[in-house]
């Protein structure tokens, strides 16, 4: 039963994808349900995500969805691997070439979520991206500050290694130094 409901979402996806490219002269009105399929497929997208269905992941990505898509607060499905605590799910993504690198509708990179959440394993995989280590999101908080917030000493002493800056601070004034041992 789960193959052939993983086959109906391929299959679905990529009829959505071939009624959203070809419906360029329909009606503003006939256009609504072809989106209305494409959102719900990317809430299946983003749910296979959250969930680690590696299987489904896959099959969307080879039905050929951007493996980079962001929903409307600008969460992609690496973000939601690394967040919820899925070292398989994350390994895939970044494999088929996903972006480490993304940032959020906050300017929170899936880095920062694996940080947030004490996903040691998942935030060592994406260390490795090359992304700047030094990258901040819209308060201005790098992963070292999230790091030092959160005490996640071996991520810290590994985004040192990487290049990052303990001085930077952020919008208001906190450097990863000080964040040391602050109350989370």
């Amino acid at each position: 039963m789960k193959n052939f409901i993983r086959l109906g979402v391929a299959v679905t996806f990529t009829v959505a994808i071939l009624l959203i490219t070809t419906s360029t002269c329909a009606s503003e009105h006939e256009s609504d349900s072809p989106k209305s399929s494409y959102h719900q497929l990317l809430n299946y997208y983003f749910a296979a995500a959250r969930t680690a269905d590696t299987e489904v992941l896959t099959e969307f990505i080879s039905a050929g969805l951007p493996i980079n898509t962001q929903d409307a607060k600008g969460y992609s499905a690496l973000m939601f691997t690394s967040y919820y605590g899925h070292y398989q799910a994350t390994k895939l993504l970044l494999d088929k070439g996903a972006n480490a690198c993304l940032k959020d509708n906050r300017g929170n990179t899936a880095l920062m979520a694996a940080i947030f959440k004490g996903e040691v394993r998942i935030a060592k995989l994406l260390i490795k991206a090359s992304c700047d280590a030094d990258s901040p999101n819209n308060a201005g908080q790098t992963a070292l500050m999230y790091a030092s917030l959160f005490g996640r000493e071996e991520l810290k002493a590994i985004l040192l290694e990487h290049g990052a800056d303990i001085t930077l601070e952020d919008n208001s004034g906190n450097s990863a130094r000080s964040l040391e041992g602050q109350p989370n």
